[in-house]
């Protein structure tokens, strides 16, 4: 409203400017008195003003009989688009200024606007190539997914433009939900340009989420290639999609290549859980213990984890729980404080029935570090030693309410998994889990990390009964 009458009053001005300049060229003296050779001409103001415009027309025409004058020599020459360019650089212009019009449109959300600026340009400069793509986004936006859709099929028809036409349709084919389609649409536009960046992404999750796994290394290796992941990521996701790839090969029952495959993602990850055990695993089969406990020590220095505890019992799974107390001094010497091995300890001695033992591992933890497992494990103790009843039903009620310690949890959505995944089961984030505590507000979830007494032969069961 206010722009409006802004424009109202600049008008009523202009107006007003222009009368009395008029009235006051009516009142001026005799005029203006040129003379040419023996004439003289006596022209009145209004007159005057008439010539100069006259005046200023005529060189405009001149400039532009000089330049078709130009042209039509470059004709002559030899150059056979001289003149067609002369009558065409009017057009043009109007078609890139609604061109650029139509792009500030749709950076603005004024789809509309965008759609008809895009049909202006295409009538000016008969470029498709560079209208289309601006007509399809806006008819996106307008939510017309049809005419998008036959957009980016004509741009299939151009080299300079086909990429720009599978890209679209493969976004298309995303939100629609069509994955099988979408995958094949990725891997066209990943042949047509392979150093762009969105589309190795695009088809790497796709790859992972329909399990290629073979498909999404060459992905992988191909982001690295042309420098689009740091050389450290590489190595963890390589190492991630070679632990799924054993994974296949040992259900299909390709054992050896499976432990190959093993091994060669602990190497390129040694701190990777999942490759860690696979690894360790791979090795006692071959009848390499060395190896495989190293392998295991060295996650466990990374990131202790009731995973790599169940791996290392494996190793041996007769021994006395003595024994099993003395071999796993191995592990246990390894970040002695850190919770996980507290716990792991204490398992241990309650298995061997040294219950001062396991009250001496786990020491304050129930006070500092109070998660399931340890009130559980301390109700365990505390059954052991004889104490009452309220006691051991005081923490085992604590263990009810109390948080479950880390678990895989997503740091994308922040969502709880059972167990570890290359993929996370509900936003579908490749890669993305971590071994952390979840929040607050995620249900808890029973896993194998949750009571790792079944490892050691099921001491705390057997002592809480």
């Amino acid at each position: 409203m206010l722009w409006s009458l802004l424009k109202i009053l600049f008008f009523v001005i202009l107006v007003a400017a222009l009368a009395y300049g008029a009235g006051i060229l009516m009142e001026t003296g005799p005029g203006l008195r040129v003379a040419v050779a023996d004439m003289e001409f006596v022209l009145g103001p209004l007159q005057a003003v008439i010539l100069a415009l006259l005046t200023v027309v005529g060189v405009w025409l001149l400039l532009r009989v000089a330049g078709f004058l130009v042209a039509l020599v470059r004709f002559l020459n030899g150059d056979e688009t001289a003149i067609s360019r002369y009558f065409s650089r009017s057009r043009e212009r109007r078609g890139f200024q609604a061109l650029a019009d139509g792009m500030l449109a749709l950076a603005s959300g004024e789809a509309r606007l965008a759609m008809s600026n895009a049909a202006k340009a295409e009538r000016f400069l008969r470029r498709p190539d560079l209208t289309n793509l601006l007509s399809a986004q806006a008819a996106e936006m307008l939510g017309d997914k049809g005419r998008a859709r036959d957009i980016y099929k004509k741009l299939l028809g151009d080299d300079r433009t086909r990429f720009v036409g599978v890209r679209g349709l493969m976004k298309q084919k995303l939100a629609e939900g069509d994955t099988e389609t979408a995958i094949k649409l990725a891997e066209k536009a990943f042949v047509l340009k392979p150093r762009h960046a969105e589309t190795q992404t695009t088809l790497l999750q796709l790859q992972a989420n329909a399990e290629d796994w073979k498909g999404a290394r060459k992905t992988l290796n191909a982001k690295l290639r042309h420098g689009n992941i740091p050389r450290d990521l590489h190595r963890r996701r390589d190492a991630v999609l070679a632990v799924c790839e054993a994974r296949d090969l040992m259900v299909d029952g390709d054992e050896p290549r499976a432990r190959d495959l093993s091994i060669e993602a602990n190497k390129l990850s040694p701190d990777l859980v999942p490759a860690a055990v696979m690894a360790a695993r791979a090795y006692h089969a071959q009848g390499r213990e060395k190896q495989a406990v190293r392998v295991l020590r060295r996650a466990w220095e990374a990131q202790p984890h009731p995973d790599i505890a169940a791996a290392f019992a494996e190793l041996v799974p007769d021994e006395t729980p003595q024994d099993r107390i003395l071999r796993f001094g191995q592990l246990t010497d390894v970040r002695p404080d850190d919770p996980e091995t507290r716990m792991l300890t204490a398992e241990l001695a309650i298995a061997a029935e040294d219950f001062p033992a396991a009250r001496k591992a786990l020491g304050d933890l129930v006070d500092t570090a109070p998660t399931v497992r340890a009130l559980t494990l301390m109700a365990a103790v505390e059954r052991g030693l004889g104490s009452d009843d309220e006691v051991v039903r005081g923490f085992l009620a604590k263990a009810l309410g109390a948080p479950r310690g880390p678990q895989w949890v997503c740091d994308s959505c922040a969502t709880v998994q059972p167990a570890w995944a290359p993929v996370c089961g509900h936003c579908g984030g490749f890669d993305t889990l971590a071994w952390k505590p979840a929040p607050a507000n995620q249900a808890a979830l029973a896993g194998a990390s949750n009571m790792l007494p079944l490892l050691v032969g099921g001491g705390l069961e057997k002592s809480v009964e």
